[in-house]
C-alpha cells in the first residue's frame, strides 16, 4: 500500500515543499538569465502550465544580481512563483543569490572542491578531513546569509559533477554520491539550518534509484527526514525523455519517496509540467498495479495490462508501475497490453521501457540535458540532427543500436555524464562544440556547423 515517506516541510518563499503538503511540480528556465523580459516571460509560461517553482542558472555575480529584475518583473504581473537561483563552482554567488531569491541550489561536487579532472588523489585520513572541514568554514557563512533572509537551500548531487575528492575515495559510486551530499548535510543540521531540500540526480535510472534509496537509508540512520527533489537528469527529448523520467521518478514515488519533482526535457521548460502532474496523479493507481504485477510475475517476465485511450498516458503509467521491478532485476521482460493500440506500437512501448531501465538496448540511447542558460547553441535542432544521423547511419551500421550518445549544453554535467556515454557532444563556447570518447575530450572547439558530422566520423571511425 502506498504510504509517502515521513519529511518535514520546508517554507520555499512561501511554498511548503515535504511534510503533508502536496508533492510539487517544477521546472528550470533556459533563457539566459540576462534577458529579463524573455526570462520574465518564461517563467509566467511555467507558471500558468502549473509549474510551482521556477530555477534559472546563475553563472556569476551579475547574473545573480539580475535575478532582482526577474522577481520584480514577475511580481509586478501578480505571478508569486518561488525562484530558485542554480549555481556551480562560485559560492560567492549563492552568497549573492540567497539574497535575493527564495531558495539557492547548490552542487557539493564544485561548492568547495576544484573543478574535477578526473584524477585519483591519496588521502590521509586526516588530510581527507581537513578537505571536509574547508567545506564548512565556507559552507556555514552562506547558510548564515539564508537564514537572515528566510532564504531555503537545495543540495543538488548529480552523478556527473562529483569531486575528484569524493570519487578518489568512493569511486563514480552510489555510496560517493550519498557521501557528498551527507556532508553539506551534517552541517546544516551542526548549525541548525533547516529550509533544506535534497536531490541526487543521474540519467542512468538504475544509478539514480539505487542512489536516492541508499540516501533515504542514510538519512534514518542519522535521524534526518530532509524532504526530497526526483529526477532523471538529462532524461532525453520527445518519448523517450518521457519514458526515462517515468521509469526512475515514478519507481521511487511508487515507494513514498519524493516530495517534488522535475522531469527534465530537452524541449521547452513548460512543456515539462503536464509530464510531471502525470506523474503525480498516477501514483495510487500505478503503486497498487506494481504489487499486482510483483505477485504475478512469470518466467522473468512481468506482464501489466491498462485501458488507457491517450498514448504518452499509457507511456508514463506503464514506465511507473514497471521501473522498479525492473531496476531490481525481479524481471527481464515486459508486456504492455491495452486494447486500442496495435501489438507493434506496445512491442515498441515495452522495449522503450525496458531499455530506460537498462534492461534491454534495441537502439541508440540519447543522453541529453534539457539546457539552460549556460547553453550556447540551439539544443532542440542539435539533437533533431543528431539523431537523424544516427537513424540514417544505423542500417548499415546495426552497431549504432548500442550506443550512447550524450549532449549536453556545457560543461557542469557533460563530461561526468560521459560516464555513461560512449560519445558526447560538449557546448564549449558560443558557436563551438567539443567531442568526448567517454570522458576524454577528443576534439576542442569546433564550429558548431561542423560538429555534427565530425562527431558522426568520430563514431564511424572506431
Amino acid at each position: 500500500m502506498y504510504k509517502r515517506r515521513e519529511t518535514t516541510a520546508v517554507n520555499v518563499g512561501g511554498l511548503l515543499i515535504g511534510g503533508d503538503y502536496p508533492i510539487r511540480v517544477q521546472s528550470m528556465a533556459n533563457t539566459s538569465t540576462m534577458d529579463t523580459e524573455g526570462s520574465i516571460a518564461q517563467a509566467v509560461r511555467i507558471a500558468e502550465a502549473g509549474g510551482e517553482l521556477v530555477r534559472f542558472t546563475t553563472q556569476g555575480q551579475r547574473e545573480a544580481l539580475n535575478m532582482a529584475a526577474i522577481r520584480d518583473g514577475l511580481r509586478a504581473q501578480g505571478c508569486t512563483v518561488p525562484l530558485v537561483a542554480d549555481v556551480h563552482f562560485n559560492p560567492a554567488v549563492a552568497d549573492t543569490a540567497a539574497t535575493i531569491c527564495e531558495k539557492v541550489r547548490v552542487n557539493p561536487g564544485n561548492y568547495v572542491d576544484p573543478g574535477r579532472k578526473f584524477k585519483h588523489i591519496d588521502y590521509t585520513d586526516a588530510e581527507y578531513a581537513a578537505e571536509v572541514e574547508k567545506i564548512a568554514e565556507r559552507f556555514v557563512p552562506f547558510l548564515n546569509i539564508c537564514k537572515a533572509h528566510g532564504t531555503a537551500i537545495r543540495i543538488g548531487v548529480n552523478h556527473g559533477s562529483l569531486s575528484d575528492r569524493i570519487m578518489s575515495r568512493y569511486g563514480d559510486t552510489p555510496e560517493g554520491m550519498v557521501e557528498s551530499c551527507m556532508e553539506f548535510l551534517r552541517i546544516c543540521v551542526r548549525e541548525q539550518f533547516k529550509d533544506v531540500v535534497i536531490s541526487i540526480k543521474a540519467s542512468n535510472t538504475v544509478v539514480m534509484v539505487r542512489t536516492v534509496r541508499l540516501l533515504v537509508n542514510q538519512m534514518d540512520r542519522e535521524g534526518m527526514a530532509f524532504p526530497l527533489h526526483l529526477g532523471v537528469t538529462e532524461a532525453g527529448e520527445g518519448e523517450d525523455g518521457r519514458i526515462k523520467s517515468a521509469v526512475g521518478i515514478g519507481a521511487l514515488l511508487c515507494e513514498g519517496i519524493g516530495d517534488t519533482i522535475r522531469v527534465s526535457l530537452s524541449e521547452a521548460p513548460e512543456r515539462e509540467i503536464p509530464v510531471a502532474r502525470k506523474l503525480v496523479e498516477s501514483i495510487g493507481e500505478c503503486a497498487e498495479k506494481r504489487e499486482e504485477a510483483r505477485a504475478h510475475i512469470v518466467d522473468d517476465k512481468v506482464t501489466v495490462d491498462f485501458a488507457e485511450t491517450d498514448w504518452e498516458t499509457l507511456q508514463l503509467k506503464a514506465s511507473m508501475t514497471v521501473g522498479a521491478l525492473l531496476i531490481d532485476g525481479l524481471a527481464h521482460d515486459l508486456e504492455i497490453r491495452n486494447e486500442g493500440f496495435s501489438q507493434e506500437k506496445l512491442k515498441g512501448l515495452s522495449d522503450a521501457v525496458l531499455q530506460a531501465a537498462r534492461v534491454k538496448f534495441t537502439k541508440t540511447e540519447f543522453i541529453s540535458c534539457p539546457g539552460c542558460g549556460r547553453t550556447l547553441y540551439n539544443l532542440e535542432a542539435t539533437i533533431a540532427r543528431i539523431k537523424a544521423a544516427f537513424a540514417a547511419a544505423t542500417p548499415a551500421h546495426p552497431e549504432l543500436k548500442s550506443l550512447k550518445i550524450g549532449i549536453m549544453g556545457c560543461i557542469v554535467n557533460g563530461p561526468g555524464e560521459m560516464a555513461d556515454a560512449d560519445f558526447g557532444y560538449v557546448g564549449a563556447g558560443v558557436g563551438k562544440v567539443s567531442l568526448y570518447k567517454g570522458k576524454e575530450c577528443v576534439e576542442k572547439n569546433i564550429p558548431e556547423e561542423e560538429a555534427v558530422d565530425r562527431l558522426m566520423g568520430l563514431v564511424l571511425s572506431l
